[in-house]
């Protein structure tokens, strides 16, 4: 189907870029998983115990990514716009009900990216029973660094994360911390869809979140990753 038989011109696709490969990453869906360090879980009033539950999951659509260095607008109708820095899996290749052993081979590389979270919103949601998708899910709020493929990596188990809010360390853990490493993520979110090339995963965020406002600027770093830069424009 030519353009010419839509009513207006489709979207362009969401991509990254990828690290010295001139090529970019098409994006096709973003899964986040929610409290994955147990001492933001329990900074968010909502332990974690592994050996009960599992992971949970939320959304946000393709549409709200945005490239590490951007300058993105305090979002609309919130007070309390939060920073939350996390590792993301890019998936490279399809799996559904993989094992661990399968999980590597799925993936084809690494990001740093911030889940920026309108958190009054959210709060909202959460303590009323409904889902978070005004408190997640709204433009700008998908922040990623360029994709390093995997490579010699291998499935990460190990490496510094941190946060810096106008060169204050706000958050500062280890992906040691994660309750379910990314083996364990990958399997378990698999068994509920056919992940497929293209997918990102947030793995979820350490403790330390907090707000931002206008005028701030946003710097992460994980170690054999890289690094996240985001400023906090005006507000719409």
């Amino acid at each position: 189907m030519t353009n010419s038989n839509y009513l207006w011109a489709p979207a362009p696709t969401p991509s990254l870029p990828v690290r010295d490969q001139g090529v970019r990453f098409p994006v096709n869906r973003i899964f986040c998983v929610g409290r994955n360090y147990h001492a933001h879980a329990v900074e968010m009033g909502r332990p974690v115990d592994k050996s009960t539950v599992r992971p949970f999951y939320f959304t946000k659509a393709a549409s709200t990514l945005v490239e590490s260095g951007a300058t993105v607008p305090y979002p609309a109708g919130t007070s309390n716009y939060h920073f939350e820095m996390e590792l993301v899996v890019a998936i490279g290749a399809p799996g559904f009900r993989v094992t661990a052993a399968e999980a590597a081979r799925m993936i084809y590389g690494y990001a740093a990216g911030l889940d920026m979270t309108r958190r009054d919103l959210q709060l909202v949601a959460r303590d009323q029973g409904r889902p978070w998708d005004l408190g997640k899910d709204f433009e700008h709020s998908a922040v990623c660094t360029e994709i390093v493929p995997q490579g010699a990596l291998g499935v990460l188990g190990a490496g510094a994360i941190n946060l810096q809010v106008n060169g204050q360390t706000k958050q500062s853990s280890d992906l040691s911390q994660l309750i379910w490493n990314i083996s364990e993520l990958l399997v378990d979110l698999s068994q509920f869809y056919h992940l497929q090339p293209g997918d990102l995963i947030y793995t979820g965020t350490p403790e330390g979140v907090g707000a931002v406002v206008t005028g701030d600027v946003i710097t992460g770093h994980i170690d054999n990753v890289g690094d996240v830069h985001l400023t906090i424009g005006a507000a719409d």
